[in-house]
């Protein structure tokens, strides 16, 4: 269904359906080239990491990303079984999902998501 009168004009896009809309209420990251919602600001455990192209932030949860196969990638904390997780709307690569740690004091990344900032905004309440 256009999100605008089909008229002369500008082209009318349709608007976009994602899997999962977080609630307007929370402060929100969103895919920086669709804006398709990613993660609550309260999933957010550090901002201290360093993905692939940059600054990347750790999230508990996420929401709208699929999961590519794992495999072994020898990281700057050691050797980890990662999985590459794209947005699902527009299938950008934004990070990786930690699917194994194989050092004792990485075992909490595991099951958490590393997603680059530069493919990231913020949105709702950030004022």
């Amino acid at each position: 269904m256009p999100s605008c009168d089909p008229g002369p004009g500008p082209t009318c896009l349709p608007t976009k359906t994602f899997r999962s809309y977080l609630p307007r209420c929370h402060r929100t990251y969103s895919c920086v080239h669709c804006r398709a919602h990613l993660a609550k600001h309260d999933e957010l455990i550090s901002k201290s990491f360093q993905g692939s192209h940059g600054r990347a932030y750790l999230f508990n949860s996420v929401v709208n990303v699929g999961c590519g196969p794992a495999e072994q990638r020898l990281l700057l904390t050691g050797l980890h079984s990662v999985a590459d997780i794209f947005c699902e709307s527009c299938k950008t690569t934004l990070g990786w999902k930690y699917e194994q740690a194989f050092e004792t004091s990485q075992k909490y990344k595991e099951g958490k998501y590393i997603i680059e900032m530069s493919h990231m905004v913020k949105d709702n309440g950030w004022d």
